[in-house]
Parts: structure tokens; C-alpha cells; sequence
């Protein structure tokens, strides 16, 4: 069974890290809490992917931080990654599926009930849900679907599943409540004039909730 923590998973845009760049702010995510790190650069050719995707698995060597390329199979492939993340309008998850092989990790996003429950446990490890808010992050984004959405997206797989989509640290206890399994950020930490410190603020707050829980 594959291992990995989708708690506080960071996905990277390399306009808004800016001139900290993609790597150091990766460094400085992980030394705040990030479980997982996405690398989302699709203004980009592949090579340069597979360039930046390098240097993030290097810089992340040690750190049990699993890396995940968004979309390209073949960067993917050759960076050696963790993980595979797909849309709706990347191809059949199967047949992605086939091509990167058993052990890598294959995410699916999905914004519906309908699309969740189509989803494969057989094929694909992940989910990530959303967008919960309206987010300026991605082009073409989908309509938000709240923390209602969400809770009801969420009720229609089991498969462990992260919340994406505007998510700001005051919505971590009912992104969390609605049984997800951690959430993603992207603008709240990328270009942050302190990416670290953000980030351990998310964790805080999702440590809280967990605690909460539990007590």
C-alpha cells in the first residue's frame, strides 16, 4: 500500500513564488509542515518541468515529503517523482494509470458528486476535491463548491481526498470537519513574504482540529 500524507499539501506556482523561487520556497514549506508538495507549471515546456522537478526531489531528499507533477506523464516519468495529479481533461485515469506504472502515485480532481463515485480505487490513490472558494490560482477554474459541496463530494468516495480551492487558515477546521483528509494551498503560501511561517500556521490549525477530535 502506497504511503503518503496528504494533511498540508502545497501545490507550487512558480509566477507567484516570484523571485524566492520554487525550491526555496518548497524548503521553507517543508520546515513549516508541508506533507506533500504538487509542482503545477503549465506555462512551461517539459524540459524545464523536468529541470524544476529535479531539483525539488533533490531538495526534498531526506525529508519523507512525497513530490507529485501536475498532468505530465512524461516529466513524471523522467524526474524520477512520487506522484502523477490529473484533471477531468487529462485522459482516461486508466490508462494513465498504464502508463506510469503500478507504484507512482495517481491523483484525480473532481468536483462533483457524479465524478467521485466514477472514481477507481483500483486506479487512483487520491482525490482532491474542489474548489472550495473561487481561486485565481488555475485558468478556467470550476465553479466553487463550499464547505456543502465539499462534505457531500466527499461522502461519495472513500478514497483519502484533499480540499483544494482558495483555503485560507481560518477555514481549516470545516474544510477538515467535512472528513477530508488534509487540504491543499497554493496562494496562501506561494509569494507569502514568509512561506514557512504561513505554513505553520496551517499546521497549527490542523493540528488543533485533530487534537479537538480526539480529546
Amino acid at each position: 500500500m502506497k504511503q503518503f500524507d496528504l494533511s498540508l499539501y502545497l501545490v507550487l506556482d512558480r509566477a507567484m513564488c516570484g523571485s524566492f523561487g520554487l525550491v526555496e520556497t518548497t524548503l521553507a514549506a517543508v520546515r513549516g509542515g508541508a506533507t506533500i508538495v504538487q509542482l503545477r507549471d503549465k506555462d512551461v515546456s517539459t524540459e524545464e518541468i523536468i529541470a524544476t522537478g529535479k531539483a525539488l526531489k533533490q531538495a526534498l531528499h531526506g525529508s519523507g515529503v512525497k513530490l507529485i507533477i501536475n498532468d505530465n506523464v512524461e516529466a513524471a516519468l523522467a524526474i524520477g517523482a512520487d506522484g502523477l495529479h490529473i484533471g477531468q481533461h487529462d485522459g482516461a485515469p486508466a490508462d494513465i494509470r498504464q502508463k506510469i506504472g503500478a507504484d507512482m502515485i495517481l491523483g484525480l480532481s473532481v468536483q462533483t458528486t457524479e465524478l467521485a463515485a466514477k472514481a477507481d480505487s483500483s486506479v487512483v490513490d487520491y482525490l482532491g476535491i474542489g474548489p472550495v472558494f473561487p481561486t485565481k490560482t488555475k485558468n478556467n477554474c470550476a465553479p466553487s463548491i463550499g464547505f456543502d459541496g465539499l462534505k457531500r463530494v466527499r461522502a461519495y468516495n472513500g478514497l483519502p481526498a484533499v480540499a483544494i480551492g482558495g483555503i485560507k487558515h481560518n477555514h481549516v477546521h470545516d474544510v477538515l470537519a467535512a472528513g477530508v483528509n488534509g487540504l491543499a494551498v497554493v496562494s496562501a503560501v506561494c509569494g507569502q513574504l514568509d512561506p514557512e511561517a504561513e505554513t505553520r500556521g496551517f499546521k497549527a490549525a490542523i493540528d488543533a482540529f485533530r487534537a479537538g477530535k480526539t480529546a
